[in-house]
C-alpha cells in the first residue's frame, strides 16, 4: 500500500483523502477525495456544482490533463426565453462586482472529470471517494476561516436571495456562518450518497440532471437535458516548459492559466531571473505586467486561445516584454504517493451564483458571471464552448528525481502563485514551506491603473510603471497553495499555504 502526502484546503479536506489512502487508494484516489469533501465543506469559497482541471503523471508515462471544466449552456433552448441574473457588489478583494442567479450558471464539469480520472488512473472503488464528505455533510463540519471571510462580503448579496441556500450558508436567525460554526448538510449528505451509487450520470442523465434542469427552466437559467446529456471531461496534452533542468506539465488550452504560468516560468529563465532583490523584483513584476497585459488583450474573451498561446511561447522565446504589451473563488488540493504518482486538482464555482438545486443541497456555480472572465459578454459564447479558465494544477519532475504537485486559488492570482513557489524551490533552494510563506507580488490592473500588489518584505524599489499597492502579511488575495512533493527514495514532503486554512496529511502504509 503506497503511502500518500494530500495538501489540501482544509484539515476535513486532507483528512478525507488521508482516510482513502488508509484504506489502500493512491495518490489519485486520495486527491478526488480530497476534492469533493472540499466542495462539500469549504462553504462559499466552492460549491460541488462548478468545474475541474485534473493534472495527473503517472510513475510511468506521460502526464495528462482531465478538463472538465464549465460550458456555456443553452443547447436547443429558446435563445428568446428570459434569463435571470443580478449583478452584485462587494468588498471582497478590496472591491469587485459579479452577476448571480440562475442565468449565471454555467453547465457544471467536475464530476465528470473527477470520475475519469478515478476510472483512469485510481484503485479504490468510486463509492469509497465519497463517503468521508457524505459523513461530512450528514454528521457535521466546522466552517474554516476561508469560508467565514469570504462570507462575510457575499453572505448576503450572494447567498440571501435563494431560500434553498439558507440550509447550506446560514444560521439558524439568517445570518452569515462564523469561523468554528459546526453545521450539517443533510440534503447534500443524500445527493453524495446518490453519486457513490449512480456515478456521475446522476447529475448528466439521471433524477439530479432532471431537478437542475426543471430549477432552470422555471427560475430563469440557461441549463438543458441535452447540455448535461452531451457533457464530457476532455484528456489533453499539458503545456510543458523546463526551468534548471525541472520538466514542468501544467494546465493546456482552451484554459489560459496553464499557459500564463508556462509563459511566467520561461522568462524567469530568458531573463535570468535569480532572486528576490530589488533588480529581480522589478524583471519579476515587468515579466507579469507583460504576460498578464497579453493575456488579458489576446487570450480573454472566444478567441483562438491555442493559436494566442503559441504566439505568448513564440514571444517569451525571443523576452519581448514590449511586443506582449497590447492594448474567483476556488480550492487546490495536491497529492504525490511514495510510488511517484502525482496528482493536482484545482476546482472551481466562480464567486457563486447563490442558487442550489432544489431538495438537493447541491450549490451551483457563476462561471457565467465572473466578469474578469467574460470580456466578450455574459452570454456571448456558443452553448458546449468551454468557458475561460485561470487554473493551473501543475506537477514538476526534477533531473534527480523529485516530482512536485503544485496548484492554488485565487482568480488570476492563481498562475502568479504558482509561479512564485516553484521559483523558489527551483530556483531559490528553498524547502516548501518556506517557498509558500515567501511573501508575493502580482501585476494587475486596478482601478483602471496598471499596479503591483505586494506583501510586506519585498523591495519596489526598483519596479518602473506600475503604481505599489502593498496588502497585509499572508493576505488570502494572494491565493492558497498546496504543494505536495516526493524525492526518488520516497521521502514525502508537502505545504499549506498559511493565507488559507489548508492542511497537509499523510495517508497510507509502509506495509
Amino acid at each position: 500500500m503506497p503511502r500518500t502526502l494530500i495538501a489540501a484546503a482544509s484539515a476535513a479536506a486532507a483528512d478525507a483523502g488521508r482516510q482513502v489512502a488508509d484504506a489502500g487508494g493512491n495518490a489519485v484516489d486520495a486527491a478526488i477525495a480530497a476534492c469533493i469533501a472540499s466542495m462539500t465543506t469549504e462553504i462559499g469559497i466552492v460549491s460541488p456544482g462548478g468545474g475541474a482541471f485534473v493534472t495527473v503523471w503517472p510513475t510511468s508515462g506521460p502526464p495528462v490533463v482531465i478538463d472538465a471544466y464549465a460550458e456555456m449552456p443553452g443547447k436547443g433552448r429558446d435563445a428568446a426565453a428570459a434569463v435571470s441574473t443580478k449583478k452584485v457588489s462587494m468588498q471582497y478583494g478590496g472591491g469587485m462586482e459579479t452577476v448571480v442567479g440562475w442565468g449565471s450558471i454555467a453547465t457544471p464539469g467536475a464530476f465528470r472529470g473527477l470520475e475519469l480520472a478515478s476510472m483512469t488512473f485510481g484503485k479504490a472503488p468510486w463509492a469509497n471517494l465519497l463517503a468521508p464528505s457524505i459523513s461530512l455533510a450528514a454528521d457535521g463540519f466546522n466552517i474554516t476561516q476561508a469560508s467565514a471571510y469570504y462570507l462575510a462580503y457575499s453572505h448576503d448579496v450572494v447567498y440571501g436571495w435563494d431560500p434553498e441556500a439558507a440550509v447550506g450558508y446560514s444560521r439558524a436567525d439568517g445570518s452569515a456562518l462564523v469561523a468554528g460554526d459546526t453545521i450539517t448538510n443533510k440534503p447534500l449528505a443524500q445527493t453524495l450518497a446518490s453519486f457513490a451509487e449512480l456515478g456521475a450520470d446522476h447529475l448528466y442523465h439521471g433524477g439530479l440532471a432532471d431537478a437542475l434542469v426543471d430549477a432552470s427552466d422555471a427560475r430563469g437559467g440557461l441549463i438543458t437535458k441535452n447540455d448535461l446529456a452531451s457533457y464530457q471531461a476532455v484528456m489533453r496534452q499539458p503545456s510543458r516548459v523546463a526551468l534548471h533542468g525541472w520538466d514542468i506539465a501544467t494546465n493546456a488550452p482552451p484554459a489560459v492559466g496553464g499557459i500564463t504560468v508556462a509563459a511566467l516560468i520561461a522568462l524567469v529563465d530568458r531573463m535570468a531571473i535569480s532572486g528576490w532583490g530589488a533588480s529581480d523584483v522589478a524583471k519579476h513584476a515587468a515579466a507579469q505586467h507583460a504576460v498578464f497585459s497579453f493575456r488579458r488583450s489576446d487570450l480573454d474573451g472566444d478567441a483562438d486561445r491555442f493559436a494566442g498561446a503559441e504566439e505568448l511561447l513564440a514571444l517569451v522565446s525571443r523576452a519581448d516584454l514590449a511586443a506582449m504589451h497590447r492594448s474567483p473563488s476556488t480550492v487546490h488540493v495536491s497529492t504525490v504517493d511514495d510510488a511517484g504518482l502525482a496528482c493536482a486538482i484545482t476546482s472551481s464555482a466562480g464567486y457563486g451564483s447563490g442558487a442550489v438545486i432544489p431538495g438537493t443541497g447541491f450549490g451551483l456555480n457563476n462561471s457565467l458571471g465572473e466578469i474578469e472572465l467574460t470580456s466578450e459578454g455574459l452570454h456571448a459564447l456558443e452553448p458546449g464552448q468551454r468557458l475561460l479558465s485561470n487554473m493551473a494544477p501543475t506537477i514538476a519532475r526534477s533531473p534527480s528525481g523529485e516530482t512536485v504537485s503544485i496548484g492554488s486559488p485565487g482568480a488570476d492570482r492563481i498562475t502568479s502563485a504558482i509561479t512564485s513557489v516553484l521559483f523558489n524551490h527551483i530556483v531559490c533552494g528553498m524547502d516548501l514551506i518556506e517557498a509558500v510563506a515567501a511573501p508575493r507580488i502580482h501585476a494587475e490592473l486596478f482601478e483602471g491603473l496598471p499596479a503591483l500588489a505586494v506583501e510586506p518584505g519585498v523591495d519596489t524599489s526598483l519596479v518602473e510603471g506600475l503604481a505599489i499597492r502593498e496588502l497585509a502579511p499572508h493576505s488570502m488575495y494572494f491565493g492558497g497553495v498546496q504543494v505536495a512533493s516526493v524525492d526518488r527514495d520516497g521521502t514525502l514532503h508537502g505545504a499549506a499555504d498559511p493565507r488559507r486554512t489548508g492542511s497537509v496529511a499523510i495517508g497510507g502504509s509502509l506495509g
